[in-house]
């Protein structure tokens, strides 16, 4: 299990409740395990951060990024912050809003990509391992 860093808790919630439009839009095609059968959680805490969008199963992080991120400080802040993500075992992928808008198919089909097939049930429905 991640760590967290709880005083983030009420941000986080805060954020849950203020997504963009884009972040909606990913949201609405991922959550219920829609995407492969895999869980995401929407402004997931892990360590000192709060990410966008986060899959357990796949280790993935999604960040849905707008104009500020594209700025010099925004770039330098994530590229620390993706490291440190990527120092967790996370592999993190990066998308603009523009994109989302625009090609949110063929960002599913990247992300399907990723998420590993659940293993099989055995008797008694618990998962094999």
């Amino acid at each position: 299990m991640l760590k967290y860093n709880g005083n983030l808790r009420q941000v986080s919630r805060r954020l849950r409740n203020s997504m963009t439009e884009a972040e909606r839009r990913f949201w609405s095609r991922v959550k219920g395990k829609q995407l492969s059968g895999a869980q995401f959680y929407r402004q997931k805490i892990i360590g000192n951060y709060i990410v966008d969008f986060y899959c357990p199963r796949a280790k993935l992080v999604i960040e849905i990024d707008g104009g500020q991120h594209y700025e010099e400080a925004g770039a330098k802040n994530d590229a620390i912050r993706d490291s440190c993500l990527r120092a967790k075992g996370l592999k993190v992928f990066r998308f603009s809003n523009r994109q989302v808008m625009e090609n949110l198919a063929g960002i599913l089909e990247v992300l399907r990509g990723e998420i590993p097939p659940n293993p099989p049930l055995s008797k008694g429905g618990l998962r094999t391992i």
